[in-house]
């Protein structure tokens, strides 16, 4: 299996060299939109420590954002009024992952809609920050 690279996105995020729509964050684990939205409130959720995937992640911090993906996917069926909740999770290329940090998609959904294909258009920033700052309100309170 290949290394981690330390140059990928997310790990540009987790060093804040660039932006993103944060939700939740703690010692551990942190959370934030994701651009390309599948459903309104698709959450990436993240191990702060390097792992390229579920191949490599320390269990003690997969744990941790298991427990921090079940905490969002409650706040987002309120906040987003969802009927339920996609929760994907990608390895390696062939696996489908495409950026190589470990992370978990958190994906509220509505009956009978479908998701929007991946990675296939980008949110309007206002709209992002609008979910985040809802989101982000419910996961502390």
């Amino acid at each position: 299996m290949p290394s981690y690279d330390p140059q990928n996105i997310f790990a540009k995020i987790l060093r804040d060299e660039l932006p993103c729509y944060k939700v939740y964050e703690d010692d551990k684990v942190f959370a934030f939109l994701d651009i390309m939205p599948r459903a309104p409130g698709h959450t990436l959720v993240l191990p702060k420590s390097p792992a390229r995937n579920v191949l490599d992640v320390d269990p003690d911090d997969l744990a941790a954002v298991s427990k921090v993906a079940q905490k969002i996917a409650k706040a987002a069926m309120t906040v987003f009024n969802a009927d339920g909740i996609t929760v994907q999770q990608f390895n390696e290329g062939a696996g489908g992952q495409v950026v190589f940090h470990l992370h978990v998609h958190v994906i509220p959904r509505k009956a009978g809609v479908a998701m929007k294909p991946a990675a296939s258009e980008k949110e309007k920033p206002e709209v992002l920050a609008g979910h985040a700052a809802k989101l982000a309100a419910a996961l502390k309170g």
